[in-house]
C-alpha cells in the first residue's frame, strides 16, 4: 500500500480490510511462532453487511482475488462453502516473510479429493500430508474435513512443520498469543508484532515520526491489535501495547498532532472521518476508537486519501 504522509487514516483503513473470528485448534497448530500479523476473514459476516461488503469489493487484495479463483478451480465456492479464512504472515530466516492461509468452512473434502483424483492430479506426500497443486502457483492441503491449509510451497511446507513438530508454533509465541486472547473473542480481530506495528505507526505518523519524541519511544512499542464490527455502523478499536504508560502517553500525543496536522489538507469527508477518531492512552496501551454510521463510511470509502491507501 502506498503511504500518504501524516494521515492518521492510513492507521484505520490499512487495518480495516479484514474480518475475522477466533482461530480453531488445527489453524493454530499450522502457524509458525515467529508471526509478523495474523488477518482473518469471516465471510459470513461480510454477507451480513452491505458496508462490510463494499468495503470488501473496494481494497480486496489481488491475493484473496487469486485464492478465491483458486479455489473455485478446485470445486469449492468461497461465496457458499468458506465460513472463516485466516492469513498469518511469519518470518522464515533468510527466506524472508512467508504467507499461509487457513480456510474453514464445508468443503466435501471428499468430493474435492475425487474431483483431483478424476483429473488426474496426483498429490505430492509429506509426512502424512497430501499437498495438492492449486491455480496461481498455490497448493493446499486438508488438514481435517473442514480445515483447507494454502499457500506457496515454501510457506506451506514451514506451516506443516511447525505442526508436526520440527519447529515452534505460534502458542509458544507469548507476546503474539497474550494479545490474541485479548481480541479473538470479536467479530473482527487482527495482531501485528513488534516490528510491524513499529512501521505501521511510522507510516501513520507521516511528518510527525520524524521528531525525536517517536524515535525515543520506537522501541518501546511491543505490538498491536484491533477489533472490528458493522453491527451498527463500524466500530474499529486498535490498541497498541507499549512497555510503559509514558511510552503510551507519548504516543497518544503523536497521534493526535498527526490528525491535526492531516486535517488541513483533507477533503471535508475525510475531515469527518478524522472527527470520528478518539485517541487516549490507558495505562501501556494507546487506544484507538473509529465510529461511524454506514452512510458516511461508504462515502469514505470513494474519497481520494481511500483510494490512495488502498492500492
Amino acid at each position: 500500500m502506498k503511504t500518504v504522509k501524516g494521515s492518521l487514516c492510513l492507521l484505520l483503513l490499512v487495518s480495516a480490510t479484514a474480518w475475522s473470528m477466533p482461530l480453531g485448534s488445527s489453524a493454530r497448530t499450522v502457524i509458525p511462532s515467529d508471526i509478523q500479523q495474523i488477518i482473518s476473514v469471516d465471510y459470513r459476516a461480510l454477507k451480513n453487511s452491505d458496508t462490510a461488503m463494499a468495503l470488501k469489493q473496494q481494497v480486496l487484495p489481488p491475493g484473496l482475488k487469486e485464492f478465491e479463483g483458486a479455489l473455485r478451480g478446485v470445486g469449492i465456492d468461497p461465496d457458499k462453502d468458506v465460513e472463516q479464512l485466516t492469513f498469518a504472515s511469519y518470518r522464515s530466516g533468510k527466506e524472508g516473510v512467508k504467507v499461509v492461509g487457513v480456510a474453514q468452512g464445508q468443503f466435501a473434502m471428499a468430493a474435492v479429493i475425487k474431483r483431483m483424483r478424476l483429473k488426474k492430479v496426483k498429490p505430492i506426500k509429506l509426512r502424512n500430508a497430501d499437498i495438492y497443486p492449486m491455480p496461481a502457483g498455490m497448493q493446499m492441503t486438508f488438514l481435517d474435513d473442514n480445515t483447507l491449509l494454502f499457500g506457496d510451497s515454501g510457506a506451506l511446507r514451514g506451516a506443516l512443520d511447525a505442526r508436526d513438530g520440527y519447529t515452534y508454533t505460534l502458542d509458544s509465541n507469548t507476546q503474539i498469543a497474550d494479545m490474541m486472547g485479548s481480541v479473538d473473542s470479536g467479530t473482527v480481530w487482527s495482531v501485528l508484532d513488534q516490528q510491524g506495528t513499529q512501521n505501521m505507526l511510522h507510516s501513520a505518523l507521516g511528518d510527525a515520526a520524524g521528531l525525536a519524541d517517536y524515535e525515543t519511544v520506537k522501541k518501546r512499542i511491543l505490538g498491536s491489535r484491533y477489533t472490528m464490527n458493522f453491527q451498527s455502523g463500524v466500530n474499529f478499536d486498535l490498541d497498541v501495547v507499549t512497555s510503559d504508560s509514558m511510552t503510551a502517553t507519548t504516543l497518544s500525543s503523536l497521534l493526535k498532532a498527526g490528525m491535526l496536522y492531516k486535517k488541513m489538507s483533507a477533503t471535508p469527508v475525510e475531515k469527518l472521518a478524522l472527527d470520528n477518531v478518539t485517541v487516549n492512552s490507558d495505562s501501556s496501551n494507546l487506544q484507538m476508537h473509529f465510529k461511524a454510521d454506514d452512510k458516511q463510511f461508504q462515502g469514505l470509502l470513494h474519497s481520494p486519501l481511500f483510494a490512495a491507501v488502498s492500492k
